[in-house]
């Protein structure tokens, strides 16, 4: 299977940031994220069997499945495993190739938004026919979380379309 590049590492590292739930603690805890699921490390989204957990009311549930939080190292390790699930989505669906930078730029697009996205958009229907500039003019459609425009995500689309 293939794997992330480092500039798709860096570039995932940089728009997940390392969120801190409980920064009194010498380690990472897990924090909400700005659509009400609970995460931990490098975006990585905390599960109860198949469903996410959300909710603020929720915070106990998050930290007691967490206890004591996490080290970077542990991060890193949530996020290399988090990415192979992406990195599979992107060979399953993509039938041109890819530069390093366009798999690493894809996986970062599916790591954030999941293998559903890439699967039914306009970007992925133009890379498979071999538009790959009008793939690249699709990622900043992809801008929203929750129904509303957000900043980050206007410049990870950016980040991730320079890269591609």
């Amino acid at each position: 299977m293939r794997d992330i590049n480092d500039a798709g590492l860096e570039l995932v590292k940089s728009f997940e940031g390392i969120p801190d739930g409980d920064p009194t603690t010498v380690n990472i805890d897990p924090y909400l994220d700005p659509i009400g699921i609970w995460t931990i490390g490098w975006g990585h989204a905390i599960r109860v069997g198949a469903d996410y957990l959300r909710g603020k009311e929720n915070r106990k549930a998050a930290m007691d499945l967490y206890p004591g939080g996490i080290t970077q190292e542990q991060a890193e390790l949530l996020l290399r495993g988090d990415l192979m699930d992406a990195c599979r989505d992107v060979e399953s669906l993509v039938d041109v190739s890819l530069t390093d930078n366009q798999f690493g730029a894809l996986v970062s697009f599916t790591f954030n938004l999941g293998r559903g996205s890439l699967a039914r958009s306009t970007l992925l229907t133009k890379l498979n026919a071999g538009d790959y500039s009008g793939a690249a003019s699709e990622f900043p459609k992809w801008n929203k979380a929750g129904g509303k425009v957000l900043k980050g995500l206007v410049e990870r689309r950016a980040a991730e379309a320079e890269l591609f």
